[in-house]
């Protein structure tokens, strides 16, 4: 009488120890795959505090920590020449768990501060988010559109100002890239370097200057409030509370954003690439992720793999091309 309720509680006994175990492999920074994961993560922002890319390395732990995909995140700030000053510090780095935040600043930093360490000296891993760039003049400026600024760049040459921020930067590769679409010599171009959107704001409120070019950010509120004039924005589609098309529709053949990414130390063993890229890929899933994108204000341009990798080659020909045509580069 004592067999089937014996063979009962084993049973239900096993599929108890079973389902804990499926539980304990799902959960927290294990995996699903129940295969060895990320518990410690260091995250690099190549750059003082404060700034975008440390804003991107803290949101980055942030979101890891409250989605449960590791157990801890460090974040350190490693400043210096447009990132290549932690580029070269990861390309000695030997932890397998760990990632640096990067951008379009620091393809373009990398040659510009002919910097020994490149992006050559990584192991790419996603790209992560966006931000659009804008063309703007103070609100008297007699340019109603992005084709008269052009226009008249063409016409005068030196004479037209464009400001933005560091020599080399994403505002002068932009400044570079519309010239050389609406037929203007490039080496024509007037770009004076700011340190910093205030400065260059100031610049364009004083008349110092025909024109600005900086991220959305910097400018969107003087263009609601109606002190500067937003021509066009970069990105593919128009930007929610800027009347301004896109550059492509306006007739100028560019799209550029001010983008975001992160890469890995050179030399990662192929499983170690794979328990990184798969830890982000579940970081931009999970919701905590989502909330940080929507906090910040940023475009979710997530793209990770063989894609990234083939994005990454493409933007540093591109960004090549356009400082060597102005002259920053050799």
């Amino acid at each position: 009488m004592e067999r089937t309720p014996t063979r009962a509680r084993w049973a239900a006994l096993a599929a108890a120890v079973a389902a804990l175990a499926v539980a304990g492999c799902s959960a927290g920074p294990s995996g699903a795959s129940g295969s060895a994961e990320v518990n410690r993560l260091q995250v690099m922002a190549p750059a003082d505090p404060g700034g975008g890319w440390d804003q991107t390395a803290r949101a980055l732990a942030s979101a890891a920590e409250d989605a449960d995909l590791v157990r801890s995140v460090q974040v350190s700030n490693v400043g210096g020449a447009g990132g290549t000053v932690g580029l070269a510090q990861l390309a000695t780095e030997r932890s397998e768990d760990y990632l640096m935040v990067m951008g379009l600043v620091m393809v373009g930093a990398v040659e510009t501060n002919r910097s020994q360490a490149t992006l050559a000296d990584t192991t790419p891993i996603a790209r992560l988010t966006a931000e659009d760039e804008i063309v703007v003049v103070p609100a008297g400026s007699p340019y109603r559109t992005i084709g008269d600024l052009v226009a008249d760049m063409a016409a005068r040459g030196q004479a037209v100002s464009i400001a933005g921020g560091s020599a080399g930067g994403t505002d002068h590769i932009l400044a570079g890239l519309v010239a050389q679409a609406g037929g203007v010599p490039i080496r024509n171009v007037n770009y004076i370097a700011f340190s910093g959107g205030g400065e260059s704001l100031a610049a364009l409120l004083g008349g110092q200057v025909s024109a600005g070019i900086s991220g959305v950010g910097e400018y969107a509120e003087q263009v609601q409030a109606g002190r500067l004039r937003a021509l066009a924005v970069s990105g593919a589609e128009r930007v929610d509370g800027i009347d301004a098309p896109t550059l492509a529709e306006a007739g100028i053949d560019v799209e550029l954003t001010n983008w975001r990414g992160v890469v890995a130390p050179p030399n990662l063993s192929a499983e170690a690439r794979t328990r990184l890229t798969g830890l982000v890929d579940r970081l931009h899933a999970s919701g905590a992720w989502q909330e940080q994108l929507q906090r910040n204000g940023w475009t979710d341009t997530y793209l990770s793999g063989a894609g990234f990798d083939a994005f990454l080659a493409e933007e540093r020909t591109r960004v090549r091309g356009v400082l060597t045509d102005l002259g920053l580069v050799s």
